[in-house]
């Protein structure tokens, strides 16, 4: 018996697909059991993050607490001027991203080396003690970290006992390292780097764990030593999770922290170690002046935001991966 072929079948008779808002709404209705479980920190994140979102409205005025919203006068962009006009402003904008700079590129830079060190070590039992040694500081408080840091510096702490040692220094001459102010960035990155370089590797290691151990062995019987199976093999599997990171990190290029600086800082090197945070508590929220403060504060978030879209549309176009 012959077949006839069968006719494709015209694009008017196929099922139309669902509109955007039609296929969200059955997704909705499929996943409702996490929909459900979300709602609690939807919650939480309106009622902390965009309800507070209102006292931006101080920063265009001239704030004054015992005045309800409605008696308070309107001063417009008037501290916003002020800010982009002031010395100390620019200057803690300059130590601010230098900071962040510094331990943006330490951190991943030693984050990432310990981990691949890490990835490659054989006995257990020693890369468990490296592990541990490194995550410790992470669960010091910056109070105690501070002073650890202050003592060792110190004219007769360890570092200057070293130098005296190896004749780098003479006897009466030790160095006081918090106070040069030019030091403060170097104090400060290497700070963080000890603090937190153990805890930055554990998504890194988590991240190697996912890749396929026959690339290893692909790559040793093609003859490449560890050298390369880390530089062809680990770093490229790792890569979505590095580009991932450095996104949400340059998004915090404005938050160079608080407690480091204000611990460590001193009058000796404060050109270099105040920051952003330090300077909406100390010439804003200590002198009262909270619309100073609220426009700091606003500045930081915007541009904030301004660099987390910009590095999430560059990875975007280099067909890397990227938040969203």
């Amino acid at each position: 018996m012959e077949h006839k072929p069968t006719m494709p079948a015209s694009p008017l008779m196929l099922p139309k697909k669902p509109s955007g808002l039609k296929r969200f709404a059955i997704k909705l209705v499929e996943q409702r059991v996490l929909v459900l479980m979300s709602v609690p920190f939807l919650v939480w994140l309106f009622i902390f993050k965009y309800m507070p979102l209102w006292g931006w409205t101080i920063a265009f005025q001239d704030y004054k607490p015992a005045r309800s919203f409605g008696e308070q006068t309107w001063a417009g962009f008037e501290h916003f001027k002020f800010l982009f006009q002031d010395e100390r402003f620019i200057r803690v904008l300059r130590n601010t991203l230098a900071m962040s700079g510094i331990n943006l590129v330490l951190g991943f830079v030693t984050a990432i080396t310990l981990a691949l060190l890490l990835n490659e070590v054989r006995k257990v039992a020693f890369k468990r003690i490296v592990q541990t040694v490194s995550y410790l500081p992470h669960f010091i408080s910056w109070v105690v970290a501070a002073s650890i840091i202050q003592t060792t510096l110190s004219p007769d702490g360890i570092i200057n006992q070293l130098l005296l040692w190896m004749g780098f220094v003479e006897k009466g001459e030790e160095i006081l390292f918090l106070g040069i102010p030019e030091q403060f960035w170097n104090i400060f990155g290497a700070s963080s780097v000890w603090k937190d370089v153990g805890w930055n590797t554990i998504v890194y290691l988590a991240a190697m764990t996912m890749i396929d151990p026959a690339q290893y062995e692909a790559a040793e019987m093609d003859g490449a030593g560890r050298i390369k199976r880390m530089w062809y093999v680990t770093l490229p599997g790792i890569k979505p999770v590095i580009i991932v990171l450095l996104i949400m990190n340059i998004g915090y290029l404005l938050e160079s922290g608080f407690e480091p600086q204000y611990l460590l800082g001193n009058g000796m090197n404060v050109d270099f170690s105040e920051n952003l945070d330090i300077f909406v508590l100390k010439y804003g929220i200590a002198q009262g002046n909270y619309s100073l403060s609220i426009a700091a504060g606003m500045f930081k978030t915007i541009i904030s935001f301004i660099l987390l879209f910009a590095a999430n549309n560059l990875a975007k176009r280099m067909g890397e991966s990227r938040l969203f």
